[in-house]
């Protein structure tokens, strides 16, 4: 059912430093510029790879979930992994008939790729964040 890693996502202070670390230390090249996605809560930039994405997020206003990682962890880190389905919604009725717990509402939000996305609590994945998201059209 789960389909190929979309992306990586890093949780982190300052999308602008993140952003040049990837460039300078990595060779990055292909970065998207920091957009906000204020019903979520946060900014994102995506770093461009040959067979994924590292997905910079940082806060975006007060009420940002990310605040909380970041409490934790002041440098940033690693926050969740996000794997391609081909149907969210049956994605999360799968997922819930086998007992993981999905965050929110368990109704599918629109992520960052503009495609709908679901959570799964850690608790019931190994300990990892997990996000899954409906397939993105061809060509993008």
């Amino acid at each position: 059912m789960v389909g190929k890693l979309n992306h990586v996502g890093v949780a982190t202070p300052s999308i602008a430093e993140s952003q040049a670390l990837y460039r300078d230390l990595f060779g990055a090249a292909d970065i998207t510029p920091r957009t906000a996605l204020p019903e979520q809560g946060v900014w994102v930039s995506f770093v461009n790879l040959p067979n994924a994405q590292i997905e910079l997020i940082e806060p975006y206003g007060e009420a940002s979930p990310i605040h909380a990682f970041l409490s934790k962890n002041p440098k940033g880190g690693q926050h969740h992994v996000c794997f391609e389905v081909p149907d969210i919604l049956a994605a999360r009725d799968e997922m819930r008939a086998k007992g993981a717990a999905v965050l929110g509402t368990g109704g599918p939000r629109t992520g960052a790729h503009g495609v709908p996305v679901i959570f799964l609590h850690p608790k019931d994945t190994g300990g990892v964040l997990v996000e899954l998201m409906q397939e993105p059209a061809a060509g993008h």
